[in-house]
């Protein structure tokens, strides 16, 4: 078997393209390597040097001062409560609607389909929500969060199309043996679909975790603010925390190495799962867009 050569305008255009990938990898890993950086510097080098990349004196001050520091430990938890049940409440809703959906013969599958799409265009608008979630009592709880955004229409929509196009064949083959629609969603359909399961986890796990906004408008009490909120508080309105900060190792306070530690610790946990689940990624969209 011969392999054919590379002409010069080919060579070219794969330079051009892997110079072109370094300088943008470059790009996105520089701001993450100084933000991982800075957080090991002291406050001193860190006013007094300027600009580095590697610290002289490398300390871990900051991340001693984030656990002891009451009010971080206590919205990573809210963050984490939140993102593990939402993420559950999420794919559960998404996967039985989507399986329900997948059904030709139940009768208006098109009209909850049709309104389904239709909350990809247009949307209820900050004040009706905020109306509707204050109307059923939500405000200041986690289901405020939880419950709004429990299904995505995108997500719905291509597990939908993932379990469209399972052989009908199949389904037939179980019913013969006695399988009702519980046990054949979850003997059969369930297993056939851990990679498209697996991708939109990953996804609602990461919006969940992200939740800023919707924590700030829904959620008044600062006992159960999200992670994000409390970054936004420590980045923003530094003073306004620092009241209500516990002093511990008051010299580092919100300084620059510890907003830059609080920034590393709010993205390691998405850093830590991602690669469980990356394997899934794209055979789990591959999967959902066989059939429409």
């Amino acid at each position: 078997m011969s392999i054919r050569r590379l002409t010069g305008k080919e060579r070219y255009i794969d330079v051009l393209v892997y110079a072109v990938l370094i300088v943008w990898g470059a790009a996105v890993i520089f701001p993450l390597l100084y933000v991982l950086m800075t957080s090991f510097a002291t406050e001193k080098e860190y006013l007094t040097r300027g600009f580095f990349i590697i610290p002289r004196e490398w300390t871990w001050d900051a991340y001693l001062y984030l656990l002891k520091n009451d009010s971080f430990a206590n919205s990573f938890k809210n963050a984490v409560i939140i993102t593990v049940v939402g993420t559950a409440i999420s794919i559960s809703v998404t996967t039985l609607m989507a399986y329900g959906l997948s059904k030709k013969w139940i009768k208006g599958r098109n009209v909850i389909n049709f309104m389904v799409v239709f909350t990809m265009l247009f949307s209820g608008g900050l004040i009706p929500t905020y109306l509707v979630i204050r109307q059923f009592g939500l405000i200041d709880t986690f289901w405020s969060l939880w419950l709004p955004g429990a299904v995505a229409p995108f997500y719905l929509i291509v597990m939908r199309s993932f379990f469209s196009s399972i052989p009908y064949e199949l389904e037939e083959s179980a019913r013969v043996d006695g399988c009702g629609e519980w046990r054949m969603f979850f003997t059969i359909m369930l297993p056939l679909s851990k990679a498209s399961i697996a991708t939109f986890v990953l996804f609602y796990m990461v919006g969940y975790w992200n939740t800023y906004f919707s924590a700030l408008i829904y959620l008044n009490d600062s006992g159960m603010w999200p992670l994000q909120v409390f970054l936004r508080q420590m980045l923003v309105l530094n003073q306004s925390i620092a009241e209500t900060a516990t002093q511990v190792q008051e010299e580092i306070v919100y300084t620059p190495g510890a907003k830059m530690a609080a920034i590393v610790v709010s993205a390691l946990p998405m850093m830590v799962v991602y690669p469980f689940l990356q394997k899934h990624f794209n055979k789990g969209f591959l999967l959902g867009s066989v059939k429409g």
